[in-house]
């Protein structure tokens, strides 16, 4: 479940040299995202998560060897994925150990279980991130859950009604159900008292998220706009700007109006109409996804570079196949970063960064 998680730092031209990149070796990994739990409680259009039968979830017994590793890699933020993150059995002994090692907890989730784990929730974790697709009867058509968004309410209010300050944010992926619906999309998420809404577009031309093999023509197009649509996207996105500037301009909506047109260029690219640019992102040199499985890549949609089976996070961050891809990656030339929907752009901050809520003053 992917996200644009500049959570820590602000966006910023991509400052590699400072990180060891010379050598490729990492001196820091400010951000972590950490695969909870294998299985979804949504059977989204636009995803393949859901249908894997394993249900695994994170051994925390094997995660808690890697606390020294969190510790020398200075890492800040750590992003709870999936699948869905509450789905796990021990979600709050795993929130406990992170807040332990002093780490920042971003929960990406698609809200169903937030209710129900709500006190858990708001003593572990600093941050939600929720999934949002557009108002009530489009976003329970792309979950194919019924009651999903009022299941979003219901969590919404219980965290809130418990009175620690935690932010709930909504992300919503632009997509063929609810490109003409930006607007109705910001509506649905103030109705639902989130502190803010970002957008991104559908991904349909990578291995992520499960797939085996990237989607057939007659699968992608179940997601991704044709001539027409993108069209109405860009008269959609118009509208927005319009109508909702206060929203942009007070970050309501993350994106800037830049960045929403960036949306409409993506489903232009993936039609041929313009050469895919890739954005500025220094993901593999600042973070990197641990997988349920052990796996670890630099970013949701790169291959593997290592596995922490036998050996620690910080030994195959910094271990050779890892180094080599960091030495050997261009962003701009690279033909998965340069069609990219979710980059991370994190600058690195002299002062030691936000501390977990639970410890601020």
């Amino acid at each position: 479940m992917p996200a644009d998680i500049s959570i820590a730092g602000s966006p910023t031209a991509v400052d590699k040299e400072s990180n060891g990149a010379r050598e490729g070796k990492l001196t820091s990994l400010p951000i972590l995202l950490l695969n909870v739990h294998e299985h979804c409680n949504c059977r989204c259009v636009m995803c393949d998560i859901w249908q894997r039968k394993d249900g695994r979830e994170l051994d925390l017994e094997d995660f808690a060897r890697h606390r020294e590793s969190l510790l020398q890699l200075g890492v800040r933020n750590v992003v709870l994925t999936g699948g869905e993150p509450l789905l796990h059995r021990n979600f709050e002994v795993l929130c406990d150990f992170l807040k332990e090692c002093n780490i920042v907890v971003t929960l990406l989730t698609t809200g169903l279980l937030i209710s129900k784990h709500a006190a858990a929730i708001a003593r572990g974790v600093d941050e939600i991130i929720v999934s949002l697709d557009g108002p009530e009867d489009v976003h329970d058509q792309v979950r194919r859950v019924k009651g999903a968004y009022r299941l979003i309410g219901d969590g919404v209010r219980a965290v809130k009604q418990i009175g620690t300050g935690l932010p709930v944010h909504g992300r919503c992926t632009v997509q063929k159900a609810n490109h003409r619906l930006l607007r109705k999309t910001v509506a649905a998420a103030q109705a639902l008292s989130l502190d803010s809404i970002s957008f991104l577009a559908a991904d349909a031309a990578s291995q992520a998220f499960n797939r085996e093999l990237v989607w057939p023509g007659q699968r992608q197009s179940q997601i991704m706009l044709t001539h027409q649509e993108v069209e109405a996207l860009e008269e959609e996105t118009a509208a927005l700007v319009r109508e909702y500037a206060l929203e942009i301009r007070t970050r309501y909506v993350r994106e800037s109006e830049a960045k929403l047109k960036r949306i409409t260029r993506r489903f232009r690219e993936h039609l041929g109409e313009l050469s895919p640019i890739a954005p500025l992102c220094n993901a593999p040199w600042v973070s990197a996804v641990l997988e349920v499985d052990g796996s670890v890549r630099p970013c949701f949609f790169h291959k593997k570079i290592g596995d922490v089976g036998g050996e620690t996070l910080e030994q195959v961050v910094n271990g050779q196949e890892a180094r080599n891809f960091r030495t050997s990656l261009k962003v701009s030339e690279n033909a998965i970063c340069q069609r990219c929907v979710c980059s991370l752009n994190y600058e690195r901050t002299p002062e030691p960064g936000p501390q977990p809520r639970a410890q601020r003053t």
